[in-house]
């Protein structure tokens, strides 16, 4: 037994004294928020084509991807009068509870029409249930000036391939 072996108990607590005597960094959290990265995963929006019209065709991947099944979608048929998306379909109902979701980011990757994203709020907590069960009005992006609100026709170009092209393909004729 050497000389020191007797103060192997007392090294333990100098990580304990040395943090006495560090800084505390003070957070001011509620009045000044932090910028997120980038690519962080925050809540959702269900995003819009450049007339309005939604991106969502109600195809429900969205909902199977989902590992904690916090996505409902109900899927409604587009006519000529009530048109809310340029698909044959359009998602009626959808809702995402925020109670189940670990915003993992599967459902934007299950979805063809990048109608779902994710944006950078991440301040989602509150006090009642009923509140963190997310319509499809509180998921929609805001119509943008030069949009109108659905139902309507579409407007971007003479076929759907135009449409889908945002109207450049065919004046442009690079197909």
């Amino acid at each position: 037994m050497g000389f020191t072996d007797f103060l192997n108990p007392v090294k333990g607590f100098g990580v304990a004294f040395h943090q006495l005597f560090t800084k505390v960094e003070t957070v001011q959290y509620p009045e000044v928020k932090v910028a997120t990265a980038p690519r962080f995963h925050g809540r959702h929006q269900l995003n819009r084509w450049p007339d309005g019209l939604e991106k969502c065709i109600g195809c429900e991947l969205c909902a199977w991807a989902c590992p904690a099944d916090a996505i409902y979608v109900e899927a409604g048929d587009n006519t000529e009068e009530d048109r809310f998306s340029p698909g044959e379909r359009y998602g009626r109902v959808y809702q995402i509870n925020y109670l189940r979701c670990i915003l993992c980011g599967l459902c934007i990757e299950a979805c063809p029409t990048r109608a779902l994203t994710m944006t950078n709020e991440y301040e989602l907590a509150d006090d009642s249930r009923e509140s963190l069960i997310f319509t499809k009005e509180m998921l929609l992006a805001p119509l943008r000036e030069g949009m109108t609100q659905p139902p309507h026709a579409m407007e971007l170009g003479e076929t759907e391939e135009d449409y889908y092209r945002l109207g450049l393909g065919a004046k442009d004729g690079d197909f």
